[in-house]
């Protein structure tokens, strides 16, 4: 029995907690908040034994074999690497850190650790994604030639003008590392590498520091060229869409909903066949109506407990996170001087 420990008393509560006990090879032993009388009522509510007001206490109980981390960009590095420094796997939530050096000490801790690591890249562990996935490995629809996401919604934090992680893109998030992380790794894993991009980073008119928007253009080793136009600040916005062109046919994946993990629907047209779509059905997420957030990530949760299990490397993990990292901060570089960025794997951002 693997027992874990989750920092984070927000999402790591409502969407680490319940997606860990649906797998009973691991138990839930832990909760670490910054305020301890908070995390000790929370962890009585949730039945959880332990509670601890700061991060390092968890980390360094005995009791707890593996770690989860629900923190901010910011606070995420120090807490991994005191765990993989004590030998604990780590699941972690995106962007892994809110800088490229930061990214880049996690990566070498988790390959000089040898420990388990996952990023929650939750939109990969969809199944409709997956299915999209098997169809453009499959070459349903021949070579791809180019591949645009749009993506328009209004998120709390903006509606309100909360000035937190998730609208600063020093701290790490803003519309680039919220949101367009989960882009650039989701095109990586459905595309392949990325060889090059551009950026253009905005903000509110009222409050240009509130980074709302971001407009990235770029290149695929494959030769195949995308898009993201993406704006957290988008009231009735259209949704999150996903449109992929190739040779013989074209694949969409369409949601119009708010709602960031369900309601897509993914269609396929192959020449000179229109678009069909494809069902797929998931009976894991109609066990959480209330939260579509939780199926995808107990997906994540299994493969990181697999991955304990047999030794060998989970993925999305600590690679995988350093990579999105890099395009990050490429793309925050390429909108801060204006110029197109070299991104292909073995260069890691260096400037053309």
């Amino acid at each position: 029995m693997i027992r874990v420990g989750i920092v984070g008393c927000n999402y790591g509560r409502f969407v680490h907690l319940p997606a860990f006990r649906l797998d009973p090879r691991c138990t839930v032993i832990a909760l670490a908040g910054s305020n301890l009388a908070r995390a000790a009522e929370l962890a009585r509510d949730s039945n959880i034994p332990l509670a601890f007001g700061n991060w390092a206490e968890l980390v360094e109980h005995p009791d707890v074999d593996a770690v989860t981390i629900a923190a901010p960009p910011s606070l995420q590095p120090a807490i991994a690497l005191r765990a993989l420094e004590l030998g604990k796997p780590v699941f972690a939530e995106k962007p892994i850190a809110a800088s490229l050096l930061e990214g880049e000490a996690m990566g070498r801790a988790a390959a000089i650790s040898g420990r388990t690591t996952t990023v929650d890249f939750n939109f990969s562990a969809i199944l409709l994604w997956r299915k999209a996935k098997e169809l453009l490995d499959q070459g349903a629809i021949g070579r791809l030639g180019h591949v645009n996401v749009n993506w328009n919604v209004e998120n709390y934090g903006t509606r309100m003008r909360i000035k937190n992680w998730k609208t600063n893109g020093e701290s790490g998030g803003g519309a680039l590392g919220n949101f367009v992380s989960h882009s650039f790794h989701y095109m990586e894993w459905l595309c392949g590498p990325i060889s090059g991009l551009s950026a253009h980073l905005s903000g509110l008119p009222d409050e240009p520091a509130m980074e709302t928007n971001a407009i990235i253009s770029m290149n695929f080793q494959s030769g195949a060229v995308g898009s993201i136009a993406m704006s957290c600040a988008s009231y009735a916005g259209s949704g999150h869409q996903l449109e992929f062109y190739g040779e013989d046919g074209t694949l969409t994946l369409i949601n119009p909903t708010p709602n960031y993990m369900r309601g897509f629907r993914l269609s396929l047209a192959r020449r000179p066949a229109a678009l069909t779509p494809f069902e797929v059905d998931d009976p894991l997420d109609r066990k959480f109506p209330a939260d579509g957030r939780i199926a995808p990530v107990s997906r994540l949760a299994a493969g990181f407990l697999d991955a304990i299990q047999s030794g060998q490397p989970a993925v999305p993990g600590f690679a995988e996170g350093l990579r999105v990292q890099v395009l990050l901060d490429a793309a925050r570089r390429a909108n801060n001087c204006g110029r197109w960025f070299d991104t292909r794997p073995e260069i890691k951002g260096k400037q053309a």
